[in-house]
């Protein structure tokens, strides 16, 4: 005759073996319902001596535990596998082609921007940031423009609300104060960029009140005009892509010594060249140095500034400089 033992040994395999939750629950009936194994088991009880009821009752319910757990973790793998199955036969392939919506591209102004800082971080350059409202003594005054200086004059300057101490504020002409920024309480070597929007009250083809400058700054011990040439001869091939004829025309900077407008020999659409001007640099002032706390007889260094849009134009073939700011969508698809 079969014992209990046999029976639940034989139960559990079945229960282990269930290929299918109906299966699952019609060995649960049979084993745990009102009319099932244990049930009956335990009716049975009460015909037993007292002695014997105690031990064979504590023998059905280890028996019923074992297959409440067998029961319920068949049920998890079961029903995890139809769950499996489910998400397979639903599964959408996201790589199949669907419609193609127009949401817009980058603007030629990031474009080139991104360009620029890319390639002087290649150069070993890093980024360096300032604010847009500023005071006079970064935006002019430690730049070697001192109050009533002529030079003020080239910079037509939007200025803003004085401050709470009366002093002036006024957007930044130029990035240059955040080379103040960074050199200020910092010893060389120094080797950075500033890449931002500036400010200016002048309008037409080739100039908007607000457009976007990178300017460089390099000080150590060793830098001469020659690492100067170089470095921007790099530039400019690398973000054309082609070689230019360049040269270095005498300027004047309050801020460098010697200053220099750089051009390059430009192929125009009819076949003829010209020198185009396309950035500005200098050898650093050593009154701009010491404002800044440097050893002028220490160390020199170079700076150089360029208008983004100015690129922008000659890069992708814009002749007017207001396209940019328009938003009209004709002129920016081209871009996308």
């Amino acid at each position: 005759m079969e014992t209990l033992s046999d029976q639940i040994e034989r139960a559990l395999e079945q229960i282990g073996s269930a290929a299918s939750l109906e299966t699952l629950d019609g060995l649960r009936v049979s084993l745990l319902g009102k009319t099932g194994l244990v049930t009956e088991q335990l009716k049975q009880l009460g015909k037993l001596p007292a002695d014997e009821r105690k031990v064979q009752g504590e023998r059905v319910n280890r028996a019923k535990e074992r297959l409440q757990s067998a029961i319920a973790t068949r049920k998890l793998a079961l029903e995890e596998a139809v769950f499996d199955k489910r998400l397979a036969e639903e599964r959408i392939d996201i790589t199949l082609p669907g419609r193609n919506r127009d949401l817009g591209s980058i603007h030629p102004v990031t474009r080139a921007l991104d360009r620029i800082v890319e390639i002087f971080s290649n150069l070993g350059y890093s980024q360096a940031e300032g604010p847009e409202i500023e005071d006079d003594y970064h935006n002019f005054e430690a730049l070697n423009f001192p109050p009533h200086h002529p030079a003020r004059a080239m910079h037509d300057t939007f200025y803003v609300t004085p401050d709470q101490s009366g002093a002036a504020r006024l957007l930044r002409t130029h990035t240059s104060p955040v080379q103040i920024r960074a050199m200020a309480g910092r010893q060389p070597p120094i080797r950075i960029i500033a890449a931002g929007k500036v400010y200016r009250s002048d309008s037409d083809q080739t100039h908007t009140p607000m457009f976007h400058q990178v300017e460089g700054l390099l000080v150590d011990e060793t830098s001469s005009f020659a690492d100067l040439k170089g470095t921007l001869a790099e530039f400019v091939r690398a973000f054309f892509e082609r070689d230019f004829e360049m040269r270095f025309r005498p300027s004047y900077f309050p801020f460098t010594e010697p200053s220099a407008e750089v051009d390059i020999r430009w192929d125009k659409d009819d076949g003829s060249e010209r020198w185009l001007e396309v950035l500005g640099c200098g050898m650093v002032h050593p009154n701009v140095l010491r404002n800044c706390g440097i050893d002028a007889e220490k160390y020199t260094g170079f700076a150089f500034g360029l208008g983004v849009e100015r690129f922008a134009m000659l890069r992708y073939g814009v002749t007017d400089l207001r396209e940019f700011f328009e938003n009209d969508v004709r002129f920016l698809r081209q871009f996308g």
